[in-house]
C-alpha cells in the first residue's frame, strides 16, 4: 500500500505551491483581522442599528444576527378622507364597506334591514342548492344499493368505497341543510322541510 508523499514520482511543484499559498493567505487573513466578527447590534426603541443613538435608550443585542420583517402598510383611517372624492361619497365600494364596518359607527335601521334581507336571500339560495345536492346524492344512493358501474362488477372493493363515499356525502349534505336551517331560524325565518 502506498500513500501520497512528496517524492519525485508524485511531486507537482504547482500543486504544492498553490496549497501553501492558500494556507498562508488564510492564516494571514485571520491574523490581520480581515475576517472580522459581525458588529454589535443595538436596539433603540423599535429600530435596530450598529451605532447607538445618543440620548435614546438603546440596549445592546450582542453579535447575534437580527431578522427584521417589515410590517404591512396602514391604509387610510376610516375617519380620514382616502381620496379627492367629495365628502360622503366613497371612492370605491370596498372602502364604503370598510367604513360601514368600522367599530365605532352605528348603522341605521334601514341599512341593517337591507343587510339582513340580503343575508337571508343568500342563506335561502344555499339551502335550495344543498337540498338539490342531497336529492341527487339520494337518487344515486338508491337506499344503500347504488347501481354498479363499469369495473365495480369485477372489483367489489371499489364498489364498497363508492358506497361509503355516497353515504358520507349524504350525511354531510344532511348536516349542511340542518346548519342552514338553524341559521335561518336564528334570523327569524324558518324554512319549511321538504
Amino acid at each position: 500500500m502506498t500513500f501520497f508523499s512528496p517524492n519525485p514520482r508524485y511531486f507537482c511543484p504547482i500543486c504544492w505551491g498553490l496549497g501553501r499559498a492558500v494556507l498562508l493567505a488564510a492564516l494571514w487573513l485571520s491574523a490581520t483581522g480581515l475576517a472580522q466578527t459581525p458588529a454589535e447590534i443595538f436596539r433603540c426603541g423599535n429600530a435596530y442599528t450598529n451605532q447607538p443613538v445618543p440620548g435614546a435608550e438603546c440596549t445592546r443585542m450582542g453579535a447575534t444576527p437580527v431578522t427584521v420583517i417589515e410590517g404591512t402598510r396602514v391604509h387610510a383611517t376610516p375617519g380620514a378622507p382616502a381620496s379627492s372624492a367629495p365628502a360622503g361619497v366613497p371612492s370605491n365600494p370596498r372602502a364604503a364597506a370598510v367604513s360601514d364596518a368600522a367599530p365605532n359607527t352605528k348603522v341605521d335601521s334601514q341599512a341593517q334591514r337591507e343587510r339582513d334581507q340580503q343575508a337571508r336571500q343568500i342563506l335561502e339560495a344555499e339551502l335550495a342548492k344543498a337540498q338539490a345536492q342531497q336529492a341527487e346524492i339520494a337518487r344515486v344512493w338508491n337506499n344503500g344499493e347504488p347501481i354498479k358501474q363499469g369495473d365495480e362488477i369485477k372489483n367489489p372493493a371499489k364498489y364498497q368505497e363508492r358506497v361509503a363515499q355516497l353515504r358520507m356525502g349524504l350525511l354531510r349534505s344532511e348536516s349542511d341543510i340542518a346548519g342552514l336551517r338553524r341559521e335561518l331560524a336564528r334570523m327569524g325565518t324558518v324554512a319549511a322541510k321538504p
